[in-house]
């Protein structure tokens, strides 16, 4: 390692689960005040995992975080957070209670429970119909047009946000959603026509009895294929379910999202919508270790210690 070579912690996280090796791996860097963007890009591409976050110091709230997929920055990541505030009550940072971070998106509130749990307050909803025809849809997916068919004489192909927009996709039963064999090249073309970070599926036909439903989220065009389980993206759903009246006016005070089955990375996210959107959920530390980070305008490869 050279002089100037900068030596940081680096953890890998597993978010809406209380398993390493399931729900979905977040990068977490502790550290990260002085890295430039391209160096954040870097270490998120070599740790190879769908977001990693980035921690710095912040003038509006608690702390700044800036979240890198392998290939782009993007503005906000739910399971990321959940894992990173994980993270920092293991490692006495923060204690449980409400905690303020600073996004792309603004300033949210951050609560760690007692036993673990991190909950995220998500921005306020938007939520807006698209004039799709679901054969192309369904193409995208790689499931059968008829899956779509029936299920959206109630349920509109919309994109919805709470602070990342996604293109949601209701389906009729569970096997279709777990059958899925996208063509990654279209999804990113309607998630680019659509102006989503990407698609999430779902169906109420779920896994578990205790869950509200069961999902998939593609998002290519931002570096993802398959994100196995998606905070901001259940966020979004649960508002999107809000606004269609999917339980006839009787919103569960708490809904259990499923994802990652079909990846071998099985997660829960819990989700709350009321005046504000709240997705929450545990974590279990993978792997910690430190990376040897050059300087911005070098070109060596980052060695993983």
């Amino acid at each position: 390692m050279d002089a100037d070579d900068r030596r940081i912690r680096a953890r890998l996280v597993d978010a809406f689960t209380d398993d390493p090796f399931a729900g979905n791996a977040a990068g977490v860097v502790p550290d990260a005040d002085g890295l430039a963007d391209d160096q954040m890009q870097a270490i998120a591409n070599e740790l190879a995992v769908s977001e990693t976050a980035f921690f710095s110091e912040s003038d509006r709230a608690d702390r700044r975080v800036r979240y890198f997929t392998p290939t782009t920055e993007v503005d906000l990541c739910g399971h990321a957070t959940v894992a990173s505030h994980v993270h920092l009550l293991e490692e006495g940072v923060v204690e449980p209670g409400t905690h303020t971070l600073e996004t792309n998106v603004g300033v949210l509130d951050i609560d760690v429970t007692e036993d673990g749990t991190v909950w995220m307050t998500q921005d306020e909803p938007e939520i807006r119909t698209v004039d799709l025809d679901r054969e192309r849809v369904a193409g995208a997916l790689g499931v059968d047009p008829a899956a779509l068919a029936d299920i959206g004489a109630d349920f509109p192909l919309a994109v919805a946000s709470t602070g990342l927009p996604f293109l949601v996709v209701p389906v009729n039963f569970l096997e279709h959603v777990g059958g899925m064999a996208p063509d990654f090249a279209a999804v990113e073309e309607l998630s680019d026509e659509v102006d989503a970070t990407g698609i999430y599926a779902f169906s109420f036909d779920a896994l578990e009895a205790d869950s509200t439903l069961h999902g998939r989220t593609f998002a290519p065009a931002a570096g993802v294929p398959e994100d196995p389980v998606t905070g901001t993206a259940s966020g979004a759903v649960g508002a999107y379910l809000r606004e269609f009246d999917a339980f006839d006016g009787e919103l569960p005070e708490e809904m259990t999202f499923e994802q990652g089955h079909f990846v071998d990375r099985p997660g829960h996210v819990r989700v709350r919508v009321g005046e504000e959107v709240r997705v929450g959920g545990q974590a279990a530390v993978a792997l910690d270790g430190e990376l040897e980070v050059p300087e911005a305008d070098e070109d060596d490869i980052i060695d993983a210690t």
